[in-house]
């Protein structure tokens, strides 16, 4: 049976500017920016209506043949000479950076990890050249420097070298940040050694670029009494009142604070029984990072949750665990439209500016909607990417949205839930949540945008919507209504159609590309307004995402 929703926007009000909060993106495989299906997609973000997107990167100091490869990149920026002196190597460095910028985005610049020739050889064994290679590739990389002084020669020539090469303006709109989850395997140091790290990296980039915004620390998701949670409590601790390590004075400059939040976990399983993403999880994770930064004075600081996502392993596909198969869905964009939504509110609930960032990209050369976390598949729009169109194309003026079947933020204040016997969550038993938002562009044109998603993936009854827009100033309005869900914006839908190719080509390729736009769920038509009020009705299944644009 239909379960039946109203909304409410009121197209007279105006609630301030309603952020693009979700012009983040990043990715393992900096080498995969350079590719031909690397520069496409950095294309096609640009060619968004709310251009530029910052798009972050691991491995961008590392050692190695400067190829991609799952989970490793590569710039060679930085060796030795026989004297032990630096020298440095901007050649693929650049061409990553350059690649951002000339496909008309932004770079998002992760300041790690550790260069071979700096790793500090106490956290490594003695082994022969080859082996002295793979153990570098294992763990080398996530070594504290051998010598901080190094560490803070590297920094300051990177930064003098990015303004002369680009300008000191140009740069001073990027965002910098420290490393990456420090508080795991990313970082063999101790929570110490990582601010002695930052305390050095703060003020050799400061010295080349002193308007340059850098931000740390960049822990994994926070949840009570965890280790992540520590870590953010020592790093701010750290930077509100401790001794600088590089400078010997109190406390350090801290420009943004970053954290990841990630919505469940999905490893290596072939047989996996069934499990989903949690919304709540992810949300509460967020609210417990913003309590932290407000327990330590940090509250008008930007956050940038510099990883929000629905799991941990954006590399592993349907092949590695059934459970991904709704990367390649319309439960991935649903999923997303809900914890970007509640990100939004929750920042407002405590007067921060909080941006999400997608940890989401391409793997070239991949079979045909693998599962992986990424936007395309073999050059085809997945289901999630046509989102990012929607969010694109949207106004920045926030008008007044209502609807009696929104989930809404009370679940945080209630205590955490387990996630199901055995650690699984399968989301059987939630609630569909039917929000979303509304907003006014420039031109006077509403943009509705609204989304049904239930953590359980095998959801499949309508939501019947009754849609009352109140306050219109004009007696007749042209509506456009795009949806994406299981037959629209879908080109996986037609990829099964078509049998499922691991490696479609010819005409069956172009029956499968058709269907990756953004699709209208009808064809745009006239509606009188009666009194200032129009009033739509129309069906959206338990995941899916709608923009109505009234004109």
């Amino acid at each position: 049976m239909d379960r039946e929703v109203n909304i409410r926007v009121d197209a007279k009000s105006r609630l301030g500017k309603q952020d693009h909060l979700w012009r983040w993106i990043g990715y393992d495989e900096c080498n995969y920016t350079c590719v031909p299906e690397g520069r496409e997609l950095l294309e096609k973000f640009a060619a968004l209506g709310d251009a530029p997107y910052y798009f972050r990167s691991h491995f961008m100091f590392c050692t190695g043949n400067c190829h991609g490869a799952y989970k490793f990149g590569s710039t060679n920026i930085y060796w030795e000479n026989e004297k032990g002196e630096p020298v440095y190597d901007f050649t693929w460095y650049d061409r990553i950076v350059d690649a951002w910028l000339q496909t008309g985005n932004k770079p998002f610049l992760e300041l790690g990890f550790m260069p071979k020739d700096l790793a500090d050889p106490g956290y490594l064994k003695p082994v022969d050249d080859w082996g002295s290679y793979n153990q570098y590739k294992e763990t080398g990389w996530s070594c504290p420097p051998k010598d901080y002084g190094k560490w803070h020669g590297l920094i300051r020539a990177v930064g003098e070298h990015l303004k002369e090469r680009y300008g000191e303006k140009e740069v001073e709109s990027w965002y910098f940040e420290l490393w990456n989850e420090p508080d795991i395997f990313y970082w063999k140091g101790t929570a110490a050694e990582y601010c002695k790290l930052f305390d050095y990296t703060e003020h050799a980039l400061h010295e080349a670029l002193p308007g340059a915004r850098l931000g740390g620390p960049a822990v994994t998701g926070i949840f009570e009494g965890g280790h992540a949670q520590r870590f953010l409590r020592f790093f701010l601790g750290h930077c509100r009142d401790g001794a600088n390590f590089c400078t010997g004075e109190k406390g350090t400059r801290l420009d943004y604070i970053t954290f990841h939040a990630k919505g469940g976990g999905f490893p290596f399983e072939m047989h996996a029984k069934k499990e989903v993403p949690s919304v709540e999880s992810l949300v509460r994770q967020v609210k417990l990072g913003l309590d932290v930064i407000r327990e330590y004075g940090f509250g008008d600081r930007e956050v940038i949750l510099s990883e929000a996502d629905p799991d941990g392993w954006a590399a592993g596909g349907v092949y590695d665990n059934a459970n991904m198969i709704f990367r390649n869905t319309e439960y991935y964009a649903s999923y997303v439209a809900s914890i970007y939504d509640k990100i939004d509110r929750l920042g407002a609930r405590y007067g921060v500016r909080v941006r999400p960032l997608a940890w989401a990209f391409l793997f070239p050369g991949e079979r045909c909607f693998e599962g992986t976390r990424a936007f395309t598949t073999q050059g085809i729009d997945k289901p999630v990417f046509n989102l990012f169109k929607m969010y694109g194309s949207l106004g920045d003026t926030k008008i007044g949205f209502e609807s009696d079947g929104a989930k809404g933020l009370d679940f945080l204040d209630q205590p955490a839930r387990s996630t199901g016997s055995g650690g699984r969550y399968t989301g059987e038993g939630e609630k569909t949540d039917v929000s979303g938002f509304a907003v006014r562009t420039q031109e006077g044109e509403i943009q509705i945008l609204i989304y049904s998603h239930c953590d359980d993936r095998d959801r499949t009854e309508d939501q019947r919507v009754r849609l009352a827009v109140e306050n219109l100033e004009t007696e007749q309005a042209t509506v456009s209504h795009f949806r994406i869900d299981g037959e629209h914006s879908n080109a996986r839908t037609e990829w099964i159609r078509q049998g499922s190719p691991l490696y479609p080509q010819g005409e069956q390729y172009a029956a499968i590309k058709a269907r990756d736009g953004l699709e209208q769920l009808w064809e745009p038509r006239e509606e009188k307004i009666s009194e200032g009020r129009l009033t739509l009705e129309f069906s959206i299944p338990a995941h899916g995402v709608s923009l109505i644009r009234i004109r």
